[in-house]
């Protein structure tokens, strides 16, 4: 069994090393390894379709992060009070959003999103006024938030909802005992001490956000988020500057990823205390 695990997780890991090796290839070719040389970084870094497609995936995946967080955590609280059947509902509700591939989400929106569209704009072109030109609703920047949303939502909740089960509910019976408010102990009791966990939802969101080709490839429309970019790129050839966009938005990740991670041990360890 140890041997099958080495074989597996280098099996997982040697291709993403080679590309973080071949990000300082000094030569033109992905696949000639000339010297080292940070000179792709530079060049990714400069090359402004880059940025471009940069700034719209931190956007994107900063707007969808905020508002994950925030419905979420509304939503998993809410789910606390529920009961019975009606909490099995939601609660499978939750994990299919988790489990149903990305490609069937991104499909599924876009034929949402178009058949809202067929119905919304002929209205709005009867509502506004003649000689006026309506506006058309189309896919773009709030459709991929959108989408983003009500997928990484369902992660906030599981997270949120995780830290409020191992809560000791006796903290807030002493705040109700002591005359404070429902609000009263939200901000004082409950927000304190799920803030760890709603920050940790806050990142997740963001780098799933930010990592996504798959839906915001259906729902995007005129927009190009990095992972768009990447993808139309590499249909050209794979260079160093592919790998060193690949490496910086890995290591991105990556560093995210175990900020939530420590940030959900924290809370844990302070919840145990």
């Amino acid at each position: 069994m140890r041997l099958y695990a080495i074989c597996v997780y280098l099996f997982l890991y040697i291709p993403i090393g080679i590309i973080a090796l071949f990000s300082f290839n000094a030569g033109r070719h992905a696949s000639q390894f000339m010297g080292f040389s940070t000179q792709w970084y530079g060049r990714a870094l400069n090359n402004p379709f880059v940025m471009d497609a940069l700034e719209t995936s931190l956007l994107a995946a900063l707007i969808t992060a905020c508002l994950a967080s925030t419905l979420g955590t509304m939503a998993a609280i809410a789910l606390q009070g529920v009961k019975g059947w009606l909490r099995t509902l939601f609660d499978a509700m939750i994990y299919i959003a988790i489990m149903i591939p990305g490609i069937v989400i991104g499909i599924a929106t876009l034929i949402a999103l178009v058949t809202v569209f067929g119905w919304l704009n002929p209205l709005l072109a009867s509502l506004w006024p003649d000689g006026a030109n309506p506006p058309q609703l189309s896919m773009g920047m709030p459709t991929l938030v959108a989408a983003h949303t009500m997928f990484t939502m369902a992660l906030v909740i599981i997270i949120v909802r995780a830290r409020l089960s191992g809560m000791d509910r006796a903290l807030m019976e002493a705040s109700a005992d002591l005359f404070a408010t429902p609000w009263g102990t939200f901000r004082q009791v409950t927000l304190p001490l799920i803030a760890p966990a709603i920050l940790a939802g806050f990142l997740l969101s963001f780098t799933f956000s930010f990592d996504d080709f798959i839906i915001a490839f259906f729902v995007a429309g005129s927009e190009t988020t990095l992972p768009i970019y990447i993808f139309s790129s590499i249909r050209r050839g794979v260079t160093p500057e592919i790998n060193a966009i690949g490496t910086m938005v890995m290591g991105a990740s990556l560093l995210l990823l175990v900020a939530a991670q420590l940030l959900l041990h924290r809370g844990a360890s302070k919840s145990k205390n």
